[in-house]
């Protein structure tokens, strides 16, 4: 899953960003407002986490730009104030969460779980995936097909997780890169065929039903 982090203190934004990166997210990041609007404009986001008090256009005017803009992804605002009237503000301008500093990165991982889970068509209500007889905890990063345990990378994960909040669609190899990788990610030409064919070893070739489909000249279906 690929998030716009935006954050205007420094050392909080970079540690956000790897610790998010360690969880298997692609992370894109903005210090103001004016810079993370224009970033949310351009590129699709599964979520996008914004701090209310950001310099040259704060987390409410961000969030309500965002929604003038019909934009419906998932917006998670981060502030130091928690007054009740501080909350409906936030959640009045368009925002789906608000989560008040300081937070447990357990907390934040756990809201951004439910934020990709309530947008999700695969998502079952304890918050599985599940396509066929293949299975995906986000909560635990555990994997099984007919009971089987699977054991993948981060980005592996992170590529059938995307596949999984997608099911029978096909993604091309742009919208996969997109969502996959971040801006300062460095990326090969086929790096997205070289993950198809890392995952499909794992989650297909010992099943005698494949799961992952190529749809030629245009993509991949999970179906």
């Amino acid at each position: 899953m690929r998030l716009l982090l935006i954050e205007d203190d420094y050392q909080l934004n970079q540690s956000l960003k790897a610790q998010l990166m360690k969880e298997g997210y692609a992370v894109d990041v903005a210090f103001d407002g004016e810079t993370g609007e224009d970033l949310a404009r351009l590129t699709p986001y599964d979520v996008i986490i914004i701090d209310v008090m950001i310099p040259k256009k704060d987390g409410i005017l961000v969030c309500r730009a965002l929604r003038r803009a019909k934009l419906t992804t998932p917006i998670l605002l981060l502030t130091a104030r928690d007054t009740i009237q501080d909350r409906v503000s936030g959640l009045d301008s368009g925002a789906d969460d608000y989560l008040i500093k300081p937070f447990s990165l357990h907390e934040l991982f756990a809201r951004l779980r439910a934020l990709v889970r309530r947008a999700s068509p695969g998502a079952q209500k304890m918050g599985q995936l599940c396509v066929g007889d293949l299975l995906l905890d986000p909560a635990t990063r555990e994997v099984e097909r007919c009971g089987q345990h699977i054991t993948l990378n981060t980005k592996e994960f992170a590529l059938l997780e995307y596949f999984m909040h997608h099911p029978n669609q096909v993604l091309t190899r742009e919208m996969i890169e997109k969502h996959i990788w971040s801006y300062d990610s460095l990326c090969t030409s086929n790096v997205v065929d070289v993950y198809i064919r890392r995952l499909r070893r794992k989650i297909d070739d010992p099943f005698p039903t494949k799961l992952l489909e190529t749809v030629h000249g245009v993509g991949y279906k999970l179906r």
